[in-house]
């Protein structure tokens, strides 16, 4: 049974919190080691919902981050509105966020997301990470001529 409650470390939270900034501020500094490091090995990344692809374990995420970062000009991410339950094992969590994202491409696309992200977590021995993503739309994504 997962619970909501008070008396719920902070520290868990704010560290769950801080994946999904590292995640972030990985994809904007170009960095895709730093983003992908957000997340466990068996991750699952779902962008579906937006357009693009979903993914599953490490090795994938990584790739997709790094054609990202060779085919982005400048982007930005903003991730907010954090609500995170933790379960009650203490080692699994999950929440919602959101994220808006605008950039350009390398050839000139212009892109832009508003967009959900419904997240599980899972404490690791390097801290929180995301065990899986899934990305929806709260707008309609704007992603014409983006390919990454």
């Amino acid at each position: 049974m997962t619970l909501t409650r008070p008396d719920t470390p902070v520290a868990d939270l704010l560290d769950i919190q801080r994946a999904t900034h590292v995640y972030a501020r990985g994809l904007d500094r170009f960095d895709p080691h730093e983003a992908a490091s957000a997340f466990t090995d068996d991750a699952v990344w779902d962008a579906t919902a937006v357009g693009l692809e979903r993914l599953e374990g490490i090795a994938a995420i990584l790739g997709f981050f790094e054609r990202d970062a060779s085919a982005i000009a400048d982007q930005f991410h903003v991730i907010t509105n954090h609500v995170v339950d933790l379960d009650d094992d203490g080692t699994t969590a999950r929440g919602t966020n959101y994220v808006f994202s605008e950039g350009h491409t390398r050839s000139g696309a212009a892109f832009k997301a508003i967009a959900l992200n419904e997240d599980t977590y899972r404490r690791t021995p390097a801290g929180w990470r995301i065990a899986t993503r899934r990305i929806s739309a709260l707008t309609p994504p704007e992603l014409e001529g983006f390919d990454a």
